[in-house]
Protein backbone atom coordinates (compact mmCIF):
# COMPACT_ATOMS: atom_id res chain seq x y z
CA UNK A 1 0.00 0.00 0.00
CA UNK A 2 1.17 3.43 -0.87
CA UNK A 3 1.92 5.95 1.89
CA UNK A 4 2.69 9.49 2.33
CA UNK A 5 5.49 9.52 5.63
CA UNK A 6 7.25 12.71 6.33
CA UNK A 7 9.09 14.16 9.62
CA UNK A 8 7.60 17.44 10.37
CA UNK A 9 8.43 20.25 12.47
CA UNK A 10 5.02 21.70 14.46
CA UNK A 11 5.23 25.25 15.24
CA UNK A 12 2.83 25.52 18.73
CA UNK A 13 3.77 29.23 20.62
CA UNK A 14 6.94 29.34 21.02
CA UNK A 15 8.04 26.03 20.36
CA UNK A 16 8.27 23.50 17.43
CA UNK A 17 7.72 20.09 18.05
CA UNK A 18 8.73 17.01 16.15
CA UNK A 19 7.07 14.52 14.68
CA UNK A 20 6.17 11.89 12.19
CA UNK A 21 3.25 11.85 9.60
CA UNK A 22 2.58 8.81 8.13
CA UNK A 23 -0.60 8.50 6.13
CA UNK A 24 -1.69 5.15 4.19
CA UNK A 25 -3.54 5.99 0.61
CA UNK A 26 -7.06 6.35 1.06
CA UNK A 27 -6.69 7.12 4.92
CA UNK A 28 -10.02 6.59 6.64
CA UNK A 29 -8.91 8.74 9.47
CA UNK A 30 -5.78 9.97 11.69
CA UNK A 31 -4.82 8.87 15.29
CA UNK A 32 -2.77 11.08 16.97
CA UNK A 33 -0.44 10.01 19.98
CA UNK A 34 0.26 11.70 23.03
CA UNK A 35 3.15 9.58 24.75
CA UNK A 36 3.44 8.96 28.52
CA UNK A 37 6.09 10.95 30.88
CA UNK A 38 9.54 10.54 30.30
CA UNK A 39 8.80 9.12 26.16
CA UNK A 40 8.47 10.25 23.05
CA UNK A 41 7.28 9.42 19.54
CA UNK A 42 10.02 6.75 19.41
CA UNK A 43 8.35 5.19 22.19
CA UNK A 44 8.78 1.53 20.80
CA UNK A 45 5.05 0.25 22.26
CA UNK A 46 3.46 3.46 20.77
CA UNK A 47 5.46 2.36 17.33
CA UNK A 48 4.22 -0.81 17.21
CA UNK A 49 0.38 0.33 17.80
CA UNK A 50 0.79 2.64 15.11
CA UNK A 51 1.83 0.24 12.47
CA UNK A 52 -1.18 -1.88 13.56
CA UNK A 53 -3.53 1.38 12.59
CA UNK A 54 -1.32 1.74 9.62
CA UNK A 55 -2.71 -1.99 8.07
CA UNK A 56 -5.80 -0.81 8.66
CA UNK A 57 -5.82 2.07 6.75
CA UNK A 58 -5.70 4.93 9.22
CA UNK A 59 -3.25 7.48 9.56
CA UNK A 60 -0.67 8.87 12.36
CA UNK A 61 0.76 11.28 13.89
CA UNK A 62 4.15 10.98 16.78
CA UNK A 63 5.15 13.63 18.00
CA UNK A 64 7.16 14.69 20.98
CA UNK A 65 4.79 17.14 23.35
CA UNK A 66 7.36 18.64 24.44
CA UNK A 67 10.91 20.01 22.90
CA UNK A 68 14.53 18.43 23.93
CA UNK A 69 15.18 21.62 26.73
CA UNK A 70 11.72 21.25 27.96
CA UNK A 71 11.69 17.64 28.89
CA UNK A 72 14.66 18.20 31.01
CA UNK A 73 12.23 19.85 33.39
CA UNK A 74 10.85 17.04 35.27
CA UNK A 75 7.98 18.79 36.16
CA UNK A 76 7.31 20.10 32.50
CA UNK A 77 6.22 16.03 31.76
CA UNK A 78 3.42 16.13 34.89
CA UNK A 79 2.21 19.87 33.03
CA UNK A 80 -1.30 17.95 32.32
CA UNK A 81 -2.35 21.18 31.21
CA UNK A 82 0.73 22.24 29.23
CA UNK A 83 0.49 18.32 27.78
CA UNK A 84 -3.47 19.19 26.58
CA UNK A 85 -2.75 22.77 25.14
CA UNK A 86 -0.15 20.79 22.91
CA UNK A 87 -1.83 18.09 21.65
CA UNK A 88 -5.13 20.72 21.12
CA UNK A 89 -2.70 22.43 19.17
CA UNK A 90 -0.71 19.69 17.12
CA UNK A 91 -4.70 18.96 16.28
CA UNK A 92 -5.78 22.29 14.48
CA UNK A 93 -2.33 21.93 12.63
CA UNK A 94 -3.64 18.52 11.21
CA UNK A 95 -6.32 20.29 10.47
CA UNK A 96 -4.59 22.59 8.27
CA UNK A 97 -2.48 19.69 6.00
CA UNK A 98 -3.58 18.80 2.52
CA UNK A 99 -2.92 15.46 3.41
CA UNK A 100 -5.31 15.45 6.39
CA UNK A 101 -7.55 18.20 6.78
CA UNK A 102 -10.55 16.16 5.67
CA UNK A 103 -10.06 12.96 8.44
CA UNK A 104 -11.67 12.15 11.43
CA UNK A 105 -9.54 12.66 14.20
CA UNK A 106 -8.68 9.88 17.19
CA UNK A 107 -6.49 9.98 20.13
CA UNK A 108 -4.03 7.26 21.26
CA UNK A 109 -2.70 8.32 24.66
CA UNK A 110 -0.62 6.50 26.64
CA UNK A 111 -0.12 6.74 30.89
CA UNK A 112 0.17 10.44 31.61
CA UNK A 113 -0.31 11.21 27.69
CA UNK A 114 -4.11 9.87 27.94
CA UNK A 115 -5.21 12.26 30.93
CA UNK A 116 -3.87 15.01 28.12
CA UNK A 117 -5.79 13.05 25.17
CA UNK A 118 -8.83 12.90 27.23
CA UNK A 119 -8.74 16.85 28.41
CA UNK A 120 -8.21 17.83 24.95
CA UNK A 121 -11.12 15.57 23.85
CA UNK A 122 -13.34 17.79 26.19
CA UNK A 123 -12.01 21.47 24.50
CA UNK A 124 -15.11 22.83 22.72
CA UNK A 125 -13.65 23.57 18.92
CA UNK A 126 -12.05 20.35 18.25
CA UNK A 127 -13.79 17.60 17.03
CA UNK A 128 -12.35 13.87 18.63
CA UNK A 129 -14.29 10.89 17.36
CA UNK A 130 -12.53 8.81 19.54
CA UNK A 131 -9.99 7.78 22.25
CA UNK A 132 -8.10 4.94 23.61
CA UNK A 133 -5.87 5.04 26.77
CA UNK A 134 -3.26 2.87 27.48
CA UNK A 135 -2.29 2.28 30.77
CA UNK A 136 -3.81 5.60 31.23
CA UNK A 137 -3.55 8.50 34.05
CA UNK A 138 -6.94 9.36 33.20
CA UNK A 139 -7.22 10.05 37.19
CA UNK A 140 -5.25 13.03 35.95
CA UNK A 141 -7.90 14.13 34.05
CA UNK A 142 -10.96 13.91 36.49
CA UNK A 143 -12.39 17.24 36.15
CA UNK A 144 -12.90 16.93 32.00
CA UNK A 145 -13.95 13.74 31.76
CA UNK A 146 -17.67 14.41 32.30
CA UNK A 147 -17.25 16.75 29.22
CA UNK A 148 -16.15 14.18 26.87
CA UNK A 149 -18.26 13.08 23.96
CA UNK A 150 -16.13 10.56 21.86
CA UNK A 151 -16.38 6.73 22.71
CA UNK A 152 -13.53 6.24 24.67
CA UNK A 153 -11.53 2.89 25.45
CA UNK A 154 -9.64 1.95 28.31
CA UNK A 155 -6.83 -0.77 27.97
CA UNK A 156 -5.14 -1.49 31.45
CA UNK A 157 -3.10 -4.57 32.64
CA UNK A 158 -4.75 -6.85 34.97
CA UNK A 159 -1.29 -6.69 37.14
CA UNK A 160 -1.27 -2.38 37.16
CA UNK A 161 -3.92 -2.47 40.32
CA UNK A 162 -3.83 1.09 40.71
CA UNK A 163 -4.03 2.51 37.39
CA UNK A 164 -6.69 -0.11 36.86
CA UNK A 165 -8.90 0.80 39.93
CA UNK A 166 -8.27 4.79 38.67
CA UNK A 167 -9.83 3.93 35.02
CA UNK A 168 -12.69 1.97 36.52
CA UNK A 169 -13.56 5.07 38.75
CA UNK A 170 -13.38 7.15 35.94
CA UNK A 171 -15.22 4.88 33.40
CA UNK A 172 -18.20 5.46 35.32
CA UNK A 173 -18.11 9.57 34.34
CA UNK A 174 -17.97 9.07 30.92
CA UNK A 175 -20.60 10.44 29.90
CA UNK A 176 -20.62 8.31 25.55
CA UNK A 177 -19.81 5.10 24.49
CA UNK A 178 -17.08 3.92 26.59
CA UNK A 179 -15.03 0.43 27.32
CA UNK A 180 -12.96 -1.25 29.80
CA UNK A 181 -10.63 -3.68 28.56
CA UNK A 182 -8.59 -5.56 31.23
CA UNK A 183 -5.36 -7.62 29.48
CA UNK A 184 -4.34 -10.53 32.00
CA UNK A 185 -1.54 -10.74 33.52
CA UNK A 186 -0.34 -7.67 32.11
CA UNK A 187 1.66 -4.88 33.73
CA UNK A 188 1.94 -1.09 32.87
CA UNK A 189 4.50 -1.66 30.48
CA UNK A 190 2.04 -4.30 28.46
CA UNK A 191 5.73 -6.28 28.16
CA UNK A 192 4.80 -10.42 27.96
CA UNK A 193 4.31 -12.28 25.57
CA UNK A 194 1.53 -11.13 22.70
CA UNK A 195 0.23 -8.50 25.47
CA UNK A 196 1.17 -5.44 23.19
CA UNK A 197 -0.39 -7.16 20.36
CA UNK A 198 -3.44 -7.37 21.82
CA UNK A 199 -3.22 -3.65 23.08
CA UNK A 200 -2.84 -2.88 19.04
CA UNK A 201 -5.53 -5.05 18.13
CA UNK A 202 -8.57 -3.41 20.29
CA UNK A 203 -7.16 -0.15 19.62
CA UNK A 204 -7.38 -0.78 16.09
CA UNK A 205 -10.71 -2.18 16.39
CA UNK A 206 -12.04 0.76 18.32
CA UNK A 207 -11.03 3.18 15.99
CA UNK A 208 -12.09 1.32 12.75
CA UNK A 209 -15.61 1.16 14.44
CA UNK A 210 -15.71 4.48 16.09
CA UNK A 211 -13.96 6.95 13.04
CA UNK A 212 -16.55 7.96 10.53
CA UNK A 213 -15.84 7.01 7.07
Amino acid sequence: MSRVQRFVRIPVDDAELDGELVVPADARGIVLFAHGSGSSRHSPRNQAVAERLREEGLATLLFDLLTEAEDRTRRNRFDIPLLTDRLAAVTRWIGDQSETADLPVGYFGASTGAAAALRAAAEDGLDIDAVVARGGRVDLAADRVPDVDAPCLFVVGSEDTEVLERNEAMLADLPGEKRLEVVEGAGHLFEGPGQLTTVATLAAEWFVDHLPE
